[in-house]
């Protein structure tokens, strides 16, 4: 991720849950918050009612490429939070893309399309 880092910390995102705006979609619910730094800071959080560390790793890797592909399109400054629900094991690939950019899209964090 060239613009962004890990959230890591348990504080930062009890901060994002407790002090940050979401937006739930069927497959997930995003937090973010607006913070004073240059870059995003995006962590991920799949529960283990969820299934076993495959299928969770799985959910997890499709959530950061579709970051991952999507980042210049997003504001710079934002601590984010995407919460993985059951729903989201079984979506495929463009679903769970659609949704997180839609939920993204809720909460301002993508730039505004510049019409040519």
């Amino acid at each position: 991720m060239e613009f962004s880092v890990s959230l890591k910390q348990n504080y930062d995102f009890r901060r994002a849950y407790r002090k940050g705006r979401s937006a739930a979609e069927p497959c997930l619910v995003v937090y973010a918050r607006r913070t004073r730094g240059r870059t995003n800071r995006v962590g991920y959080t799949v529960s283990s009612k969820l299934g076993c560390a495959v299928v969770r790793n799985r959910v997890r890797r499709r959530l950061r490429e579709i970051y991952r592909l999507n980042e210049r399109r997003f504001c710079a400054g934002y601590d984010i939070v995407v919460v993985a629900r059951g729903r989201s094991v079984s979506a495929d690939y463009r679903r769970l893309e659609r949704e997180f950019l839609r939920a993204a899209a809720g909460l301002g964090l993508l730039k505004k399309e510049e019409e040519a």
